[in-house]
């Protein structure tokens, strides 16, 4: 006697946004942060389909972004991006085999350029050490918890790509989750069988990346920031040069540029959910007290005024949900 399978259609959102804040919390249950570094109105929209347990996704942004991310515990994120060229994970430049992984409840970086998608899986550790066991695969996942850059033969790498980009672009009425979720696993058992650790960086990256995050760690506790590259100097320890070098080697930008695009950001982050009623309070809290060349400033980075922001923020004091596409997924 045959037995039919019961079709399982996987949940399937969208979100579009035009606020780079706002994409940083439209993907499903991860923690994250974004800053808008390159200059004009963004553009962002996140594909995401969930298989029982797996993530997949496909997350496009039409500026480049410095992003501070987090995934759900016990879980592997995989991704794949559109363009490795600009694009680092903790500091670290890709090549054109590698695929980003990062283990659940591990803070990781991105900085993305701009015009750029990312194809991604998330899946329960467990759930992928069960299917290599029934498979008779021996893998392990610690690759990809010891370093965030895996290389792969160059077919695998497009076989993978094509796989998650077919599957998020399909209609969820019109294909099965638990099959499409099994081909899923099926590609990851491969990447881990055919990986091999991408831990090369250059003999200054550890110094480097020390200098950026020691100005990082001041920026994000400090109410009154720096403004001058001498301030910045004596803050990390460092000469002009090796900071200029550090930042631009590390995050792709100068370190003027980093203070100003994060001070910016930092404004724009309480005008759009709530966290001030006064663009001047919002301006001069984050040391900008030339209102007119803040204005404009702001203008040129995110294609709005902040009045503009302010206008669409919900009331300080009560609570909004910035995520109304949320699908529910596994935490």
């Amino acid at each position: 006697m045959h037995h039919k399978t019961k079709k399982v259609a996987p949940v399937r959102c969208t979100a579009i946004t035009d606020d780079a804040h706002e994409q940083a919390d439209n993907l499903t249950n991860w923690d994250q942060q974004y800053d808008q570094v390159s200059p004009g109105r963004f553009y962002g929209r996140i594909d995401e389909l969930h298989l029982g347990a797996m993530q997949v996704y496909n997350e496009h942004s039409s500026h480049a972004l410095r992003q501070q991310c987090l995934v759900w515990p016990d879980a592997i994120w995989f991704g794949i991006p559109s363009n490795w060229e600009d694009c680092r994970v903790n500091g670290q430049s890709l090549e054109a085999t590698d695929i980003l992984c990062r283990p659940g409840s591990t803070q990781f970086e991105l900085v993305t350029p701009a015009a750029f998608d990312m194809l991604g899986i998330v899946v329960r550790e467990k759930d992928l050490m069960s299917a290599a066991a029934a498979q008779g695969i021996d893998i392990s996942t610690e690759d990809a918890r010891q370093v965030a850059r895996l290389r792969l033969p160059e077919q695998t790498l497009t076989n993978v790509r094509y796989l998650i980009r077919r599957i998020v672009q399909s209609t969820p009425e019109r294909i099965d989750g638990c099959i499409h979720r099994d081909l899923l696993m099926m590609a990851l058992l491969e990447t881990l069988e055919r990986e091999t650790p991408n831990g090369a960086v250059p003999p200054s990256y550890l110094h480097r990346k020390a200098v950026v995050e020691r100005i990082k760690d001041y920026v994000e506790q400090a109410c009154d920031l720096p403004v001058t590259m001498a301030e910045l100097c004596e803050l990390a320890c460092v000469s002009r040069r090796t900071l200029q070098y550090s930042f631009e080697s590390i995050l792709g930008i100068s370190p003027l540029q980093f203070l100003r695009v994060t001070r910016l950001n930092r404004v724009k982050r309480m005008l759009s959910t709530g966290g001030s009623d006064s663009v001047s309070d919002a301006a001069g809290y984050n040391g900008f007290y030339h209102l007119s060349q803040f204005s404009a400033d702001y203008k040129q980075l995110f294609g709005e005024l902040p009045s503009q922001t302010l206008a669409k923020s919900p009331t300080p004091g009560h609570s909004t949900d910035l995520n109304p596409s949320n699908c529910g997924g596994p935490r």
